[in-house]
């Protein structure tokens, strides 16, 4: 668990990281080590925008493969400039956006015999998932259970959200779970 110095400062570069991408064009560009201890550590984070209660931008990693204050800048640019769900933020948009930070932990693979003892152990409003069926991969992080509350729900849009039916199943599917430290802030222009 960060402390809240630390979500404030990581906050601060997220926004820095979005204000920078809409003057030069690319993300704040930081050293790791010009951060505290807690913040070079490897980390693996999401950036999620949304505006006027909708989702503007979601970007992030599920694996550690950079500092973590590294990946929260990188995030921050790319959910605002490079989801290609959506049109590139611009400035007009910045004042009232939402924006979250949620930091994942490491992931672990779930044992499951049948969709029904997967569903079954699922934790509504805890687990974050990744679902992966060949080349075929999907994630969907907590904060989705808000959305989709009932276990059955989750999987099933997951499973179209990774390009399979919603009915989908097989003994080669695999899903990992993951957990997330979430806070958030309004910016204003």
């Amino acid at each position: 668990m960060l402390e809240q110095v630390l979500q404030e400062q990581l906050l601060d570069l997220a926004v820095d990281s979005i204000r920078h991408g809409l003057s030069h064009g690319q993300a704040l560009r930081v050293q790791a080590a010009d951060y505290p201890d807690a913040l070079q550590q490897m980390g693996a984070s999401f950036v999620t925008l949304h505006r006027l209660g909708e989702l503007r931008g979601c970007i992030g990693m599920l694996e550690a493969v950079r500092p973590l204050v590294e990946d929260v800048v990188e995030n921050a640019y790319a959910a605002a400039f490079r989801d290609p769900r959506f049109p590139p933020l611009n400035a007009a948009e910045l004042d009232g956006l939402d924006l979250h930070i949620s930091i994942l932990s490491p992931s672990s693979p779930m044992s499951f015999d049948s969709e029904q003892d997967l569903i079954h152990q699922l934790q509504a409003g805890e687990d974050g998932l990744i679902l992966k069926e060949g080349l075929r991969r999907g994630t969907f992080l907590p904060s989705v259970w808000e959305s989709l509350p009932s276990p059955e729900q989750f999987l099933h849009h997951l499973k179209l959200k990774a390009g399979l039916p919603a009915d989908y199943w097989s003994d080669t599917l695999t899903v990992e779970r993951y957990h997330t430290e979430s806070f958030g802030r309004q910016v204003t222009a």
